[in-house]
């Protein structure tokens, strides 16, 4: 029995267990919290840096953006500033050099001048004066004035000594005698009469647009519809009014009449309106001379008066007189030819000068010859 208990392993005491340790672990938790959000304040903080940062850039951009801009505007203003600058030199160079050339010019004209006799210079003024007399004639259609500048030509002639103007003055005084065969036009007084006739028609009233035999029209009796005389008894009173209502009421027509309606407000206006642009067209035809439209825009101007208004009237009947009588006027008479006289005083002209210039080179080759003969002696 004892051998067998010495055999048996021997027991295990049986202690509890040490109680484990968890403050450390909770220690490094702390710790490692405290580095978390340590940690995220710094990145938030680096954040916040960065978009402050990049903000900055972002206005540094801007700003240098807007610095170029208004460094391009200031110099593209610079460019055109120049390039202004430089048009107007360009300008100021081309006048100075068009004055330049003017000045030459009138250098050598007084060079020229100086050259010409007195006879040159009242040849001169003939010849303008011949012009002015033809531009009168031909475009103002001014016999008078032609007339003027005619004679003041031919007297001009008369004080140059030239022999060579003869045929010149004979030319002119044939044409003066064909102006002063031409009885002139007095356009101012035609023109005035029209201007009449125009303010005759404004004052022209709607009665007398209004005529007797046209339909529908009532004469209004100066008597009254009813007699006023204390003896007239209930019966004519009654007649006359009965009367009275009848023409008011029926209308007679005649048939075999031409019918000649009433005019409106608006048609009477019209029909003044018209006329007056009809003997304005004629004023027009006076000052250009255009006889066939004078006599059309009359014609015109007096078949509306016939046409729409009262002949009895004697505004009426006045301007319709007025206007025949202007008919008859002649506007437009023929004229004469007389650019005659300024061809061969342009001849005259041209001979001259043709005399002028073989004269001087004579004188050139005579005074070059007597050079080379003193040369040879």
């Amino acid at each position: 029995m004892t051998e067998t208990t010495d055999q048996l392993p021997a027991t295990i005491s049986k202690d509890s267990p040490a109680r484990q340790r968890l403050w450390p672990v909770w220690l490094l938790a702390l710790i490692a919290l405290a580095l978390a959000i340590a940690l995220a304040l710094w990145s938030w903080q680096q954040w916040n840096n960065q978009q402050a940062v990049q903000q900055a850039l972002a206005n540094l951009q801007q700003d240098t953006s807007q610095l170029e801009d208004l460094y391009g505007d200031r110099g593209s203003q610079q460019s055109q500033r120049l390039q202004s600058l430089e048009q107007k030199l360009a300008a100021q160079r081309e006048l100075i050099a068009t004055q330049q050339r003017q000045i030459d010019h009138n250098a050598r004209e007084l060079l020229e001048a100086g050259n010409r006799t007195r006879t040159d210079w009242l040849l001169a003024e003939a010849e303008y004066l011949l012009r002015i007399a033809n531009q009168r004639l031909m475009i103002e259609k001014d016999i008078r004035g032609a007339l003027s500048a005619l004679q003041a030509a031919d007297e001009v002639l008369n004080e140059s000594d030239d022999i060579g103007v003869y045929p010149v003055r004979q030319q002119l005084a044939r044409e003066i005698l064909a102006l002063k065969g031409i009885s002139g036009v007095d356009r101012t007084g035609l023109y005035l009469q029209l201007e009449a006739a125009i303010d005759s028609i404004h004052q022209l009233t709607d009665q007398a647009l209004i005529n007797a035999q046209a339909p529908g029209f009532i004469a209004e009796d100066g008597g009254g519809s009813a007699d006023t005389d204390s003896d007239a008894n209930a019966l004519t009173q009654g007649w006359d009014a009965f009367k009275s209502t009848l023409k008011q009421v029926v209308v007679v027509r005649r048939l075999d009449e031409p019918v000649k309606p009433l005019l409106s407000p608006d048609q009477s206006a019209y029909a003044r309106l018209n006329l007056q642009l009809m003997l304005e067209e004629a004023e027009m035809a006076v000052l250009r001379g255009n006889q066939p439209l004078f006599e059309r825009a009359l014609a015109k101007a007096r078949n509306t008066i016939d046409s729409w208004y009262d002949a009895s009237n004697t505004r009426v009947l006045a301007l319709s007189e007025t206007l025949t009588e202007l008919a008859g006027r002649n506007v437009d008479p023929t004229l004469p030819d007389i650019s005659k006289s300024l061809d061969l005083l342009k001849e005259r002209l041209a001979g001259r000068l043709q005399a002028d210039n073989t004269d001087d080179s004579g004188t050139k080759n005579n005074g070059g010859t007597e050079g080379n003969g003193g040369d040879d002696s």
